[in-house]
C-alpha cells in the first residue's frame, strides 16, 4: 500500500508539473490510494482539471479536492504550516491515543488534514489533539473508518 501511494503522489506531482508549471502550488498526499489534493490554483477550471488529471492516475480510488482559487501562497506560509504538523505530530507522539502511523497530516494556511485508516475514537482523539495546537485554525478529517 505504501508504494502505491507513494507512485500515486510522485506520478500525480509530475503531470501536474507538465501541464501547469509552476503556475499552480499543489501538495498531492495519498493513503490507502484515497488522494487529498491542497494548495492554490488560479481559477476554478484548473482546479476542476487538476482533479480529473489526477483521477487517470492508476490506482487512485477516491479524490478530496481541497485546493484554493487563489495565487500560490507564500514561503512563509508555507514554512509556518510545516511548524503546525511538526507540533501537532509531537502532541499525538505525547497523548499516545493511537498509532501515530495510522495518521497523515497535512497543513495548509493553517488548516490540518488528517488522513488515516481508524477507529471514530481515534479519529476524535486526532481531531481533538489537533485542533487544540497552537497556530490550528481549523481541522478536516479525511479518514476511513475501521468501525
Amino acid at each position: 500500500m505504501f508504494i502505491e501511494d507513494e507512485g500515486i503522489e510522485l506520478k500525480s506531482a509530475r503531470r501536474i508539473y507538465q501541464q501547469f508549471s509552476n503556475n499552480v502550488h499543489i501538495n498531492i498526499t495519498s493513503f490507502n490510494r484515497i488522494v487529498l489534493l491542497t494548495g492554490e490554483a488560479p481559477t476554478a477550471a484548473v482546479k476542476a482539471n487538476i482533479e480529473t488529471l489526477i483521477m487517470s492516475v492508476d490506482n487512485v480510488r477516491k479524490i478530496h479536492n481541497e485546493i484554493t482559487v487563489a495565487s500560490n501562497s507564500p514561503l512563509t506560509s508555507r514554512s509556518h504550516d510545516t511548524l503546525i504538523t511538526s507540533k501537532v505530530k509531537a502532541r499525538f507522539l505525547t497523548e499516545r491515543k493511537f498509532q501515530i502511523n495510522h495518521v497523515k497530516i497535512v497543513t495548509e494556511n493553517g488548516i490540518v488534514y488528517l488522513l488515516g485508516m481508524v477507529t471514530h475514537q481515534e479519529a476524535d482523539n486526532a481531531a481533538k489533539i489537533a485542533s487544540s495546537t497552537a497556530g490550528v485554525r481549523k481541522v478536516i478529517k479525511v479518514f476511513e473508518y475501521l468501525n
